[in-house]
């Protein structure tokens, strides 16, 4: 035998397996549902509760009242009620289900994930499952999220959902924010809709500098709540509202030019749009920066208050069901959140 002979295989020159690219898919929602408790807490309720009135509260934040989850009612059990009339309206099973996604700062646990929870109620067996934690810029993370799965081939149909109970985390005894949050849940169900470009930009983005502006300090293992510091109320909300006021009207300002900037819209190409609902002032704010009148915003905040991941959700899901925009129509929905993150999104519908 040759001296210089080596078997075939050792000196063949491999080639490289390629697999022939699917092209990308534009993104749709589909189908838009929301759920708020039955309980409603008003301002002249909150007098009872801690020092303020109605004048006080709806001349600073333009909320009126609030939701609040009943006894043993959960964050997934909110964004299962929504996520059943978003995939009613999708016309969708449980079984179609490839991704679920839930944007919440409340979960029911830390795991499992409010996701698989919300998997389990609705019968989703087939769904992977995750919870991510943006704040209320949640919903609009999620829905970037699921748009890069279904472009990419990886999942057809993907359910996103923004649920929180912040009535769980509220100081009940400070007047600056117990004044502000609800609970609720929104959802939408997210596909490949040939035709139709659907999710056309999402921009997001965030400056952990100012993390402490609107945060809860405790209750993770940087400092957990143990009986020496339970009366310091570290697993509540924790705001600085001028602070607070000032970033969410700068961020969401330059979200929105963000997101119209890359999608090659203006303002004028706009037929709605839906911010996060926080605080009347800082959409009036938003609104003149974009020279923009009001009445082409979506706001509930009077009757819903900040249920932050849920909130732009919650008024997307309205708008839709009241008939806001049509097929065709380009819509942007922008917010903000602790951590401090945002977001913005150009959907054509």
């Amino acid at each position: 035998m040759p001296a210089s002979w080596k078997p075939f295989h050792k000196t063949m020159k491999k080639s490289p397996r390629t697999k022939a690219p699917k092209p990308t898919r534009t993104v749709s929602i589909i189908g838009t549902g929301s759920y708020v408790p039955e309980r409603i807490l008003t301002n002249a309720d909150l007098e009872k509760i801690v020092e303020t009135n109605d004048e006080w509260v709806t001349s600073r934040t333009g909320i009126k009242e609030r939701r609040i989850a009943a006894e043993g009612e959960h964050t997934s059990h909110m964004a299962t009620h929504a996520a059943k009339r978003a995939m009613e309206q999708a016309g969708i099973e449980a079984s179609e289900i490839d991704l679920i996604i839930v944007a919440t700062v409340t979960p029911d646990t830390f795991f499992p994930s409010t996701a698989c929870h919300v998997q389990r109620q609705l019968g989703a067996s087939n769904a992977a499952c995750f919870d991510i934690s943006a704040a209320c810029s949640g919903f609009l993370y999620g829905i970037e999220i699921a748009q890069q799965f279904i472009s990419n081939n990886t999942y057809n149909t993907i359910l996103v959902v923004g649920a929180d109970k912040l009535s769980s985390i509220v100081n009940w005894q400070d007047r600056n924010t117990a004044v502000l949050f609800g609970d609720g849940a929104g959802a939408a169900v997210l596909r490949y809709r040939a035709g139709s470009h659907g999710v056309i930009t999402t921009f997001m983005g965030s400056d952990g500098n100012y993390g402490d502006i609107l945060h809860m300090p405790g209750g993770g293992c940087a400092i957990p709540v143990t009986k020496e510091n339970i009366d310091q109320r570290l697993n509540t909300l924790h705001m600085s509202g001028r602070e607070t006021f000032k970033q969410a009207v700068v961020s969401m300002l330059a979200a929105a030019n963000k997101a119209l900037e890359q999608s090659g819209l203006t303002v004028n190409d706009l037929t709605c749009i839906i911010p996060h609902q926080a605080n009347l002032r800082i959409i009036e704010a938003l609104a003149e920066r974009l020279d923009v009148p009001l009445s082409r915003f979506q706001v509930n905040l009077d009757r819903y208050g900040n249920t932050s991941a849920a909130a732009v959700a919650i008024a997307l899901d309205e708008a839709n069901r009241t008939g806001r925009f049509e097929v065709g129509d380009y819509i942007l929905m922008v917010v903000f959140g602790g951590g401090l993150t945002y977001a913005s999104s150009v959907v054509q519908w």
